[in-house]
């Protein structure tokens, strides 16, 4: 009974750079992950683990679970604070904790698992896509077998140990979604976006020069014209980070 009247707690473990743009519009990474995610009597709270900033050990257990988010920075790369990201989901597992991985995050959990990220050969992923849904997985959340998504990403889940399941995969990446076990799921889209977070972060890399300004605006125009199934995904995400999938 106790147990039932605690509050639940999730942690952010945010892994990119807000801008001022996205926390005066929308709150930042925060703001739009709990206004996807967050419900009444919860608690939320956000890491910069990218600023090396992580749960301390004692707290870790307090969570009922984690949310790792997108980033521009390479899942595949060795910097410290990545290292320190990859034990953490290797003591969450452990400990058998919902982890919900975005992205970036996404490919971390792969890379934990023992997978392998790469750089993908197919170049950039970025729009709106479809992504194809196992049919045990659609069927049991009541979703179609397609849901479309916005994707920004040059990096991609190449391969999984056995124990993992693709559960969605599309055209241009054959890993679009997994899940290991009943406590992690990873998503390499971005549920959490809308159109003007989008194309803010389409913005952002041109400005870094990742890629080029006439891809850039070939990809904004064919995004405002397809509007991705926003609320399956948070149908999806919620069902699994709170209940099972």
């Amino acid at each position: 009974m106790l147990d039932r009247l605690r509050k639940k707690r999730y942690a952010i473990l945010m892994c990119g750079e807000d801008s001022e743009y996205l926390l005066k519009r929308h709150g930042g990474c925060y703001g739009f992950f709990t206004k996807m995610l967050a419900e009444e009597g919860e608690t939320w709270d956000l890491y910069k683990v990218v600023n090396q900033e992580f749960p301390e050990d004692d707290d870790v257990d307090f969570y009922d679970g984690f949310v790792i988010t997108g980033s521009c920075k390479d899942a595949h790369s060795n910097d410290p604070w990545i290292h320190q990201l990859l034990t953490l989901v290797h003591t969450l597992n452990s400990l058998n904790k919902k982890i919900l991985g975005i992205c970036f995050g996404h490919q971390i959990i792969g890379r934990a698992l023992g997978g392998k990220v790469v750089r993908s050969a197919a170049g950039w992923d970025i729009g709106v896509s479809t992504i194809n849904l196992l049919q045990s997985s659609s069927s049991s959340l009541n979703l179609p077998s397609k849901l479309s998504l916005f994707k920004c990403h040059r990096d991609e889940v190449l391969d999984l140990p056995a124990e993992a399941e693709v559960i969605g995969w599309s055209e241009k990446t054959g890993i679009e979604m997994f899940r290991y076990g009943n406590h992690m799921l990873g998503i390499q889209g971005h549920p959490e976006f809308n159109i003007d977070i989008f194309l803010h972060f389409i913005d952002r890399i041109t400005n870094r020069n990742l890629i080029q300004e006439a891809f850039a605006s070939d990809v904004k125009m064919k995004a405002t014209l397809r509007d991705p199934d926003t609320d399956a995904w948070k149908t999806l995400c919620l069902t699994f980070l709170k209940g099972q999938l």
